[in-house]
């Protein structure tokens, strides 16, 4: 028995839930650097900062996929508990993220908020593969591109929508996160509850014994244990598995090194408008701590000291706004060649190993561009547009590839497992890996962008080594007949 083929409508709707997934992580992104900064970072610890994300990563998404492919509750089903939860948790730490008032709070909280995301992010992967047959994975998934693309833009502009149509200031104390960045992770909340329940009022998954009708069911399967199991698919790991994990290594560090320091970046490479250094217009102890007053306001070191660093400050928390709107513009390319795709992908068949290697050299040599572009913001419009082709293709490529070649009983499980090549990398990075690399070539940050387009290259290079013909060829999810 053949699952039926779902309208775009219906495979709109159990996507939706991305939208809100996306506004986390879009504000994760193109934000959290910023706000540790305000809080007093220096630029080669924020990578370090970031950890917590793809630990998060890595230790949640295999333990959700078991446990999603293990539950079936009567009125919510096997995957929607979690959608749920996540969302719930998630919403949770947004609105509390932006009152940190310590590095370590805003560290922790990241935590809780990147482990809360992936609660409901991992069994969307799963629910695409769950619902379509495999004729329409790839459109699935492209779909789901789709709806991550307008969350990206959409999130990414937010704390400069605030501050210029809703005239929240984007100025705030010295180690202060603005009040404009408070009200975009507030709406980002609502956002990504909201679109969450979308998912789980309109979309009905099968029954273990539809399941089971459709020959993906577990009748007869032995019971293992949570670790053993995901043990086991670890030492089992289909061979296009790990060289799909050979290009999400190059593809996710590149990426960890764009979130993580691209604004320090950009504001200062780009805009010329780098975060001002407190401890240089503040009167300080012994140590170089700034000293405050009892109501723990700064004491500068004369009026004029005081008038210098708030200018530099609104000029630095400007360019991070424009930053994190450029950054957008990934997000809004990724939509339009996801929809491209989506429309292509319908009545056409594509070489999903071609396309992906494609797109992430392109993506490469928008993130080269970077240092070529100083004083010029406007062309970063041109570096992001080539990035949203490479971001695009990730979210689709890689997972449609996946899905076509592993066990559909344990789909929850294995996209759980293959998490651990997005992980990885990012751990990698954060504990040194990006700044030790992009010293090689200099000091200043913009040398991290060029790291990650070398490495978005490989990434696109490495897909030669995926020769698993079922997992290449996608066939038209739409007859024409």
């Amino acid at each position: 028995m053949q699952k039926p083929k779902l309208k775009f409508w219906d495979i709109w709707n159990m996507s939706f839930g991305f939208l809100g997934i996306q506004f986390g992580f879009a504000l994760q992104g193109s934000t959290m650097s910023r706000i540790f900064e305000t809080l007093g970072a220096d630029k080669d610890s924020i990578p370090f900062l970031w950890i917590a994300a793809p630990l998060a990563g890595l230790l949640v998404q295999p333990i959700v996929g078991y446990l999603s492919d293990n539950t079936w509750h009567k009125t919510l089903g096997r995957r929607r508990p979690f959608f749920l939860l996540g969302a719930i948790l998630s919403s949770i730490a947004l609105l509390v993220m932006p009152y940190s008032s310590e590095v370590w709070m805003a560290a922790g909280l990241l935590l809780v908020l990147d482990a809360s995301i992936n609660i409901s992010m991992e069994p969307f992967r799963a629910l695409v593969a769950d619902k379509l047959p495999d004729s329409q994975r790839s459109y699935g998934f492209v779909v789901q591109t789709l709806i991550i693309g307008v969350g990206t833009w959409v999130a990414s502009n937010l704390p400069k929508f605030v501050n210029n149509t809703l005239n929240v200031s984007n100025e705030a104390a010295p180690g202060v996160v603005p009040p404009s960045v408070k009200v975009a992770f507030a709406i980002g909340a609502v956002v990504f509850i909201t679109s969450i329940l979308v998912t789980i009022f309109t979309t009905k998954e099968y029954t273990p014994d539809q399941m089971t009708a459709f020959g993906e069911g577990e009748e007869g399967a032995e019971k293992k244990g949570m670790i053993a199991t995901i043990l086991s698919t670890y030492a089992l790991m289909p061979t296009v598995m790990k060289k799909l994990g050979v290009v999400q290594f190059f593809s996710w560090f590149a990426f960890f090194a764009m979130w993580t320091l691209a604004n320090p970046a950009l504001t200062t490479h780009i805009y010329n408008a780098g975060k001002p250094d407190i401890a240089q217009f503040a009167q300080i102890d012994d140590e170089g701590t700034p000293l405050v007053d009892t109501e723990r306001v700064i004491l500068f070191k004369s009026d004029q000291s005081k008038l210098e660093y708030t200018e530099k400050d609104k000029a630095y928390n400007e360019a991070s706004d424009d930053v994190g709107s450029k950054m957008g513009i990934y997000g809004l390319t990724s939509m339009l060649f996801a929809l491209l795709l989506t429309f292509y992908t319908a009545y056409n068949s594509i070489n999903r190993k071609y396309v992906h290697m494609g797109s992430l050299i392109l993506g490469g040599i928008g993130f080269l561009i970077m240092f070529y572009i100083p004083g010029q913001p406007e062309y970063l419009f041109v570096s992001f547009s080539l990035i949203g082709i490479a971001w695009g293709s990730i979210l689709s490529m890689p997972y449609a590839m996946l899905s076509s070649s592993v066990n559909p009983n344990k789909m929850g499980l294995m996209m759980g497992v293959f998490n651990m090549f997005i992980c990885i990398p990012q751990i990698l990075a954060a504990v040194g890996g990006v700044v030790f690399l992009h010293k090689l070539i200099g000091d200043e940050a913009i040398h991290a962008m060029t790291i990650a387009g070398i490495f978005l290259i490989l990434a696109g290079l490495s897909n030669l080594l995926i020769v698993n013909k079922k997992a290449i060829t996608y066939q038209p999810s739409i007859d024409n007949e």
